[in-house]
Formats: C-alpha cells, structure tokens, sequence
C-alpha cells in the first residue's frame, strides 16, 4: 500500500493508504505498535451511521476497548464547550492517561479530537481516520488541533501529532457531492505551492466519480509531510506555504455562521484572491492564474464573492489570523505554479482589492 513517513523524530509516524483499510484498522495499529488500549472513538453523527460500525468491530477484534462518542456534523462543534462536552463524556466512560483517542471524519473530527487528546489527563495518544479528501490530503497530517471562536477560526488548539494516519479512500464514496468536491481544493492548493505536474493528474479526474487514486492521496501527504518535517511550529515560514489561500479564505469562512460555507469552499476564494495578489507582487502568469482557477471549477467550488459578506467583515476577520506576525501581513505568493513564498509587501489595501475582486 502508499504510505508516507513523518519523520519528526519521537513524534515520527506513518499514513498508510489503501482501499478497505478502515475494516483492518485493528489489526494496522496492531502492527504499528500500538495495542491493548481503551480507545475513545470521536465521530459525527453522519460519518459515525456509515463507518463506525465496522471500525468499532475491528477494534474490538484486534484486543481494544473502544467507545464512540459522537458530535453534531458541521463546523459549529469545533467549540470549546464541545470540547468540554466530550472529555466529561469520557471521563464517565472510564477512560484516563492509558487511553487513546480514535479521530473518525473529517477535518472538523480531526481537529477536535485531535484538541481533545491534547488536553485529557494532559495528553494521550490519537489516530487518524480520515473520511473525507480535506481530511485525507492535508488536516489529518501535521498535529494541528483546535477548535474555533467567535473572534476568528482555529485561535485555541495545540501541536499534537498522531502515532498513526489510516487512510481509506473507500469512505469517500459515501460523502454528499458537494462535501466530496470541497475537499479538492486542498489538493489544488498543494499543486500550486509544491507539485505543478500534479495540476494536470488533478486535472484528469472525473469529479463525478470517487475514484480518487491511493497514490494521488499519498502524494498530496507527501507535500504535507516534508513542510511539516522542516517547520513541525510554524516558525520558519516554511510551513506558512501551506497557508496558501487561507490567509483571506479564513477571513471569508469566519464572516458567515460556521458551516454556512465549507472550509473548501472559502479556501477557492482565498485561492482566487491569492492568485490575484501573486501576479501583482510576485509576477505570477496570468495564463498559470488561469490554469488553477479552470481545476477550481472544474470541481465545482465558487469564485465569486457573495455580495452579502461585506468586505470590511471579511478585513475584520483576516485581522485576527494566526498568520499575522505583531500586526505584519505576511502572505503567501506564487512567482510560478509549483513555487511559493511568503512576502510582507501585500497592504490592507491590496487586501481589499483582492476581496472586492473576488465580486
């Protein structure tokens, strides 16, 4: 099967990818490891119908105790009282320090359980369960956990890598149509900053199938992996590049009530306004604009800004990003698809252009 290394010395980890995995998931963690733990499932109500069932069974064959512990689907449960919620559920369960939690969906789940497993008897193990191509090719990799505010998105959370990735692109197939297509903008985004060959491979899908290639998911982690290897904090502006779009994509998301619009589908704005602020600052192609902008479409995520999120909302918002440093704008660019960087010249004035291009 694909797998990808993590090489983060003690944190180091694997994702393994392969149809059908989700069924075996017992006996993998087994074989990497890991086993005879109480195991904590976190779900949402949707994925834990489809896919709990079998993970929980697996589980239980391979020597583990697991509990399923469910949330409402949707990024309104990346909260801290949810966070609260389930840690009390756990506790009741009978769960503590040689506990493990078992993150099953998409990068909601991920994010939250991840946060959970964090903070619970000041840290236990988890893996990840990726249901959904957000999840799949960028969240479940790289110890980001953390839950959202009102104030602006993931702003309370904490670095803390899994021991194990499980990757089965076979859950995909049971994601509405338009939860399946956000996820591609990762994917695009992942092209754009690291890997230009893998436009054309993104390219020669078929969005009205599931067939998404083991291989093309592992390489999409492989890209995460290697910045998060050279920069696990954030502290470099190395892994900053994985920030592309995000920096007014993030400022689009939080300016309508959470799960209005998925995660995928402000991202291909900020995508859009990125490239915008690229070929002004960095000389970027109009015609390699126009390349990236076709894959957005082509996997039906929006380009158009709606005229009821107000730009100055969106400004608000953006302000309040992890991605500022001390009030300085640092913003990632391409000069060339495959090649990114960050750059503080972009202005909150160019900031507003970009928005308002968006219209």
């Amino acid at each position: 099967m694909p797998s990808v290394h993590v090489d983060l010395a003690e944190r180091a980890y694997n994702v393994l990818v392969e149809p059908g995995l989700l069924g075996d998931a017992g006996e993998t963690l087994k074989k990497a490891g890991i086993s005879g733990l109480r195991a904590a499932i976190i779900s949402d109500e949707t994925v834990a119908r489809f896919h709990s069932g079998g993970l929980m069974e697996s589980l239980k064959a391979a020597g583990f105790r697991p509990t399923l512990h469910t949330v409402k689907a949707g990024e309104a449960s990346k909260s801290m009282s949810q966070t609260e919620t389930l840690c009390r559920e756990m506790i009741r369960a009978g769960h503590d320090r040689k506990s493990m939690v078992v993150a099953l969906g998409g990068g909601v789940v991920g994010d939250l359980a991840g946060f959970v497993a964090s903070i619970f008897y000041r840290g236990i193990p988890f893996v990840q369960v990726p249901t959904t191509i957000v999840a799949q090719v960028d969240s479940s990799v790289g110890g980001k956990t953390g839950v959202n505010v009102g104030e602006g998105k993931n702003l309370l959370g904490a670095f803390h890598q899994p021991r194990l990735v499980i990757v089965d692109p076979d859950t995909l197939g049971t994601l509405p149509d338009r939860e399946y297509h956000e996820g591609f903008a990762e994917a695009i985004k992942h092209a754009a900053i690291r890997d230009a060959e893998m436009l054309d491979e993104l390219a020669a899908l078929d969005p009205a199938t599931r067939d998404v290639p083991a291989e093309l998911i592992a390489r999409n982690i492989a890209i995460k992996a290697r910045v998060v290897e050279a920069d696990e904090h954030e502290t470099k502006d190395i892994r900053a590049l994985l920030n592309f779009g995000h920096t007014i994509g993030h400022g689009i998301e939080a300016s309508v009530p959470y799960g209005e619009m998925l995660h995928g589908e402000a991202i291909s704005l900020g995508i859009r306004a990125a490239l915008f602020l690229s070929e002004r600052h960095a000389g970027l192609a109009p015609e390699d604009s126009a390349k990236v902008i076709a894959l957005l479409e082509k996997f039906h995520l929006p380009l158009v800004l709606s005229p009821e999120i107000a730009t100055e909302t969106v400004m608000e918002k953006l302000a309040r990003d992890k991605k500022f440093s001390s009030g300085a704008i640092r913003f990632v660019v391409l000069d060339a698809l495959g090649s990114a960087k960050v750059i503080n010249t972009v202005t909150a004035e160019d900031l507003r252009e970009a928005i308002e291009y968006l219209r």
